[in-house]
């Protein structure tokens, strides 16, 4: 994928396709996104994930982010069950907001091969593990075959638990099919 093709697609992104673009071709490349279709599936996600490239931590309050610290969520994405700040050290980041002690760990493994994550979750800020950690998200969940048999609300839910922001995936999805021609 091109620079110009990325800002095509994500015209709100501007100058941060430039700082993505070649940690985005990587990740792609490593995870096997390495079709059109997949390619346009798995840049819908990551455009509405992150805002076009804009955010690479979870927007929130502290309120907010406490839903992750305690009770049901929270003992879901693995976070201890105490008042202790999981919320706010493993809220969502990366381009598809990797989100929760468990995850974190699961994706520090595939990413590093140790548990790095959990003493630095900021670094799925950085493009390059953002950009990594998104693709791994992506192929460690199976979206590469859900993108060639066009399961795109499947997709949705899998990364969004629901299908929060679907008219905006749908709209970049198919910017994404136009300008990397799938039919």
């Amino acid at each position: 994928m091109t620079l110009e093709q990325l800002q095509q697609i994500f015209p709100n992104a501007r100058s941060l396709a430039g700082v993505f673009i070649c940690a985005l071709n990587e990740a792609m490349l490593n995870r096997k996104i390495d079709t059109p279709k997949r390619a346009a599936a798995f840049l819908a996600q990551v455009g509405h994930e992150s805002g076009e490239l804009r955010y690479v931590r979870e927007l929130g309050s502290y309120q907010y982010l406490s839903k992750y610290d305690t009770g049901i969520l929270a003992a879901r994405l693995g976070n201890t069950p105490e008042a202790d700040g999981d919320g706010q050290k493993y809220r969502g980041r990366g381009l598809i907001q990797i989100t929760g002690r468990r995850n974190y760990l699961a994706c520090s493994q595939a990413l590093f091969g140790d548990d790095r994550l959990l003493g630095q979750p900021q670094l799925l800020e950085q493009p390059q593990w953002a950009c990594e950690s998104a693709a791994w998200f992506w192929q460690s969940n199976g979206l590469n075959e859900l993108a060639d048999k066009d399961q795109f609300t499947t997709i949705t839910r899998r990364i969004n638990g629901g299908l929060n922001g679907l008219e905006d995936r749908l709209q970049v999805w198919a910017r994404a099919k136009s300008v990397l021609c799938v039919s």
